[in-house]
């Protein structure tokens, strides 16, 4: 049995530099390779009789030929060499893009370190556009400078390197540079190519690998094989083959500088050589790139899945298909790795050929979209409803995935009501219904909204039927507003007031709850025909009314706080949300303007309950009742003729709980009558006697004894 490898022969690169230079020699030009265009002997001896000659420095080339600059690329110094000059550049993209990397961090202060063969072309000219002072190490013995230690290093790879020492090489420089800067730049057709060898060299016998003994990939190739397999074969033509091959399982592979021409003489040799039924130069043939062409849809294998692409393997071709992660599903969310593994046979549609990167470009979105509509017509036509996940949202609506097809939803059909940030609904899985098939246009528009007017139908047919006041329900709070909350409590929307969400005071619901939460609730009221509910949330046993009854009784002395005043007195709050009422004569032992004479805002006080009344919720205290009475002081008793009554005598009440509202006039006492003797006549004064004299005198001293 006979393997040819798949990606035996001419890489992108190299097949773009050969096809250019025939082009030009198709054209009648006259052109000139700045080196051998490629490392084979086989084509330059017939690019030479075709009159292509190749030259070392391009101030030999003649002035009147025009420059070809071959796929391993140049330097800088070499395009400054050249200006004024027809250039005709055939630098392999790959290594094209190494170039830009290594300028970008050179101009950015970054060593640069290139592990490769510092004698290959290619490294010559990457290291060209560092002004040539590259680090170049290409052995894994080979000691880091400790210089390198303290600078930013960026890392690239001759792109035909070994994948494994390369990544060897890197992890030796990391262990004493510690600021490295890695770009994998190892081709990935080499990459391809190498494992491939590997894995058809590990189950063969015999491994020929064909191709120019200058060619760096072919003897990485050969190195690969030899070390499965020890009969491995490094030939450059059919005369290179040993003369009698009779094992059963024989591998061959060709490096990137190999034609097709000369895999073909070495197969048709081996048909001569060895005992097998099959025919060689068919295998071969089958082993050779089908023609690809825009728009193709074909089957490959998943050979490799990366962070930003997956590599194919296309069935009947000899390239590789190069599948960006944007092409591979419609969900963004999703990583190759999510999608693929290696070994899957995947559908995919060609993009475009040899796009300028070295890849078949390739397509699966292309191909999902194609097989999606056709699921899509059918669930429209039989009003399937669907299930997808919403990935983004975009103007005037959101799309969701459903099978990895995307449906574009507008906004007024993406919920069963408005919503105002279309973002919230990314991530979410819904189920929606196909409204709207446009073939010319090839648009497809989904409704959340009619699945969603449907089920809530359902539920209101069902909710009115078994509806009744005092039936509980978990509701879920579907909106608030400045006087209460909506609830849906099964397909319908109930009302709890804002009274009834708290029984403390608040100014906005949303102080007790938030769209989306659940809430126990019950029917207060119910009207059918209006299709109104009132729901009830406060809990009986909350009721502070209720937890005060069983705290407080008339008579029991409280400690309460002054809240709010009135002119006819000041309310207190005894326990949360219930007060009494202090009325302006129960504040203090005196009559007082205002409740603010004595009292203030926040201020704590004790006062006794004098009064209760649970159904009105009014409770009454009193201040005044807890102010001692003042015991009078004992006086002397005075005698009434001490302090006559007059008019003018004040009548005040010593009972200090009546009021004298004006004074009492009081009639002044008759002077008692003192019955009197006829007055002697005073005698005259001639008339006074010695006699008389003493009687007067004793008639006085009678006068001043009474």
């Amino acid at each position: 049995m006979i393997d040819v490898a798949k990606t035996a022969g001419f890489c992108y690169g190299v097949k773009r530099a050969v096809d250019g230079v025939y082009k030009e020699i198709e054209k009648g030009n006259k052109i000139a390779t700045l080196g051998h265009l490629i490392h084979n002997g086989q084509v330059i001896e017939e690019l030479e009789e075709k009159g292509v000659k190749s030259y070392d420095r391009i101030e030999d080339i003649p002035p009147e030929y025009a420059v070809v600059i071959r796929a391993h690329g140049v330097g800088e110094n070499v395009y400054r060499a050249a200006e004024g000059r027809q250039v005709i550049d055939l630098t392999c993209p790959f290594v094209a893009k190494i170039h830009k990397i290594v300028k970008e961090h050179y101009d950015k202060g970054y060593k640069i370190v290139i592990v490769g063969d510092k004698a290959h072309p290619e490294v010559i000219g990457i290291n060209g556009h560092c002004g040539e002072s590259a680090f170049i190490i290409n052995d894994i013995k080979t000691e880091i400078p400790p210089e390198l230690s303290e600078k930013q290093l960026c890392i690239v790879a001759q792109t035909t390197i070994n994948r494994e020492f390369f990544g060897e090489i890197v992890q030796n420089i990391k262990k004493t540079c510690k600021s490295t800067l890695v770009f994998d730049t190892i081709c990935s057709a080499t990459k391809d190519r190498q494992k491939e060898a590997d894995e058809l060299s590990q189950k063969s016998d015999v491994m020929i690998v064909i191709g120019g003994r200058e060619s760096s990939n072919t003897r990485k190739l050969f190195e690969i094989c030899k070390r499965n397999c020890p009969l491995s074969y490094h030939v450059e033509t059919a005369g290179d083959l040993p003369a009698k091959i009779t094992h059963n399982k024989i591998g061959i592979t060709a490096g990137a500088s190999t034609p097709s021409g000369i895999i073909e003489e070495v197969v048709k040799a081996m048909s001569e050589n060895v005992k097998n039924e099959e025919n060689f130069a068919e295998l071969f043939a089958q082993s050779e790139s089908k023609t690809l062409n825009n728009g193709d849809i074909v089957e490959g294998i998943v050979a490799e899945v990366r962070n930003n692409e997956v590599i194919v393997e296309l069935k009947g071709s000899k390239y590789n298909g190069q599948l960006a992660a944007d092409q591979l599903t419609n969900d963004p969310a999703l990583k190759p790795s999510d999608v693929v593994k290696v070994g899957d046979t995947i559908k995919v549609y060609v993009v475009g050929v040899n796009d300028g990167e070295g890849k078949v470009v390739l397509s699966r979105k292309k191909v999902i979209n194609e097989e999606g509509w056709i699921k899509i017509k059918e669930a429209f036509e039989a009003n399937k409803t669907l299930e997808g996940k919403i990935t983004k949202a975009v103007k005037g609506g959101v799309i969701a995935i459903t099978d990895d097809t995307q449906i574009f939803i507008p906004a007024r059909q993406a919920a069963g009501r408005f919503v105002q940030d279309l973002q919230s609904l990314v991530g979410t899985t819904v189920k929606y219904r196909i409204i709207e098939v446009d073939d010319r246009r090839k648009r497809v528009i989904g409704s959340v909204r009619v699945i969603l007017e449907e089920e809530r139908k359902e539920k209101e047919e069902k909710f009115w039927a078994e509806a009744e006041v005092g039936k509980r329900y978990e509701g879920v709070v579907k909106s608030l507003t400045s006087f209460g909350a909506f609830v849906d409590i099964g397909g319908v929307d109930g009302l709890v007031h804002i009274s009834e969400l708290s029984w403390n005071r608040i100014k906005h619901p949303s102080e007790v709850c938030k769209e989306g939460d659940v809430l126990d609730v019950y029917i207060k009221d119910i009207n059918p025909e209006t299709k109104k509910i009132s729901l009830g949330f406060k809990k009986v046993e909350d009721n502070p009314w209720t937890i005060a009854q069983s705290k407080i009784a008339i008579g029991d002395i409280v400690k309460c706080k002054i809240v709010r005043m009135l002119p006819f007195g000041a309310f207190a709050e005894i326990i949360p949300n219930v007060d009494g009422l202090i009325h302006i004569s129960q504040i203090a032992d005196r009559k007082i303007g205002k409740p603010e004479d004595v009292l203030s805002i926040g201020e704590e006080v004790e006062a006794q309950v004098t009064d209760v009344n649970w159904d009105d919720k009014k409770i009454s205290l009193s201040i005044r009742a807890l102010i001692p009475t003042p015991i009078p002081e004992e006086k002397e008793e005075k005698d009434d003729t001490d302090v006559p009554l007059n008019a003018e005598t004040l009548v005040y009440s010593t009972n200090p709980e009546v009021e004298v509202d004006e004074e009492i006039e009081i009639e002044p006492a008759e002077e008692p009558k003192v019955d009197e003797a006829p007055a002697e006549e005073e005698p005259k004064a001639e008339e006074k006697t010695e006699e008389t004299e003493p009687a007067a005198e004793e008639a006085a001293d009678e006068a001043d004894a009474e």
